[in-house]
């Protein structure tokens, strides 16, 4: 009774340690997912200035405009014409500056947004890439855009990344130690068994084969509660901070996020396992 008492304790200490590490695997893939929406969004918010000349006419800026939309980096582009750029102007500044100064010093200018996919990876070649093509066209003056948050924004995106990256590694390492360990227990607790099958002949692959199933239904079972907990953890984060977690375009990457944390917790609980019982037995 003492070691069935002791086993059940191991089997739940088991599931419990894989259900802790694969929730705080969870919380960090959210994060990341999120932090990535957020970086690209940002991104893709950056405003990249074509000023043209005061001389352009409306046709011409139209037709450059037409060019600047046929790349494919390019997701958007506005005309922002002489007078629609003093009426901008006016709003900001509150007052009616042309009337005061009698004629309108601004330019007409095309703003362009990229498709932001393409700028963590490449986005200096991109930016130079477009500069040159948008330089030649006719009644281009130049291209103005705010350079030190575009590379901030990437710098951040990059380093939050591989800090993430690098803990994911951490908590799985810490994962297969702490069922390897479990798993031992578990082993000693039917030693005399496993001993008995030795003795009369009993294969490894054999001896191994319920420790394996059983680690596959504990490392399922991690997963489905870390997955439940994980959501539990985002729609109150959303209640009490007002975040937008829970709309419908976030529920296909949070149910791959439930499918990962399954198959991470059935795999790491195959391979540490594995590892641990042949390891016993060819000792034993």
């Amino acid at each position: 009774m003492k070691n069935k008492v002791n086993l059940w304790g191991t089997h739940g200490a088991t599931v419990l340690g894989i259900t802790l590490v694969l929730f705080m695997l969870g919380l960090l893939l959210v994060i990341e997912y999120h932090s990535y929406r957020l970086t690209h969004d940002a991104q893709e918010r950056i405003t990249y200035k074509v000023d043209l000349s005061p001389e352009v006419s409306d046709s011409l800026a139209l037709a450059n405009m037409a060019v600047v939309e046929q790349m494919p980096y390019v997701k958007h582009v506005d005309y922002i014409s002489r007078q629609k750029a003093a009426e901008i102007f006016t709003e900001d500044l509150g007052e009616d500056f042309v009337g005061f100064i009698g004629y309108n010093p601004l330019y007409p200018s095309l703003m362009v947004n990229f498709r932001v996919d393409l700028l963590p990876d490449n986005g200096s070649e991109v930016l130079d890439h477009f500069c040159e093509e948008v330089s030649q066209l006719e009644g281009v003056t130049g291209v103005a855009y705010q350079e030190n948050v575009v590379s901030e924004l990437r710098e951040v995106f990059y380093k939050l990344s591989w800090f993430l990256i690098v803990f994911v590694v951490l908590l799985l390492i810490i994962t297969i130690v702490l069922i390897a360990s479990l798993i031992r227990i578990a082993i000693y607790a039917r030693r005399e068994a496993i001993g008995t099958m030795r003795m009369v002949g009993a294969t490894v692959n054999f001896i191994s084969r319920p420790f394996l199933w059983r680690s596959v239904l504990y490392g399922a079972l991690g997963g489905l509660i870390a997955s439940l907990l994980t959501a539990v953890t985002i729609a109150v984060a959303n209640h009490e901070f007002s975040l937008n977690l829970t709309a419908s375009e976030h529920w296909m990457w949070y149910g791959i996020i439930a499918v990962t944390l399954i198959i991470v917790g059935i795999v790491i609980a195959w391979i540490s396992t594995a590892a641990t019982v042949r390891m016993y037995i060819a000792k034993n």
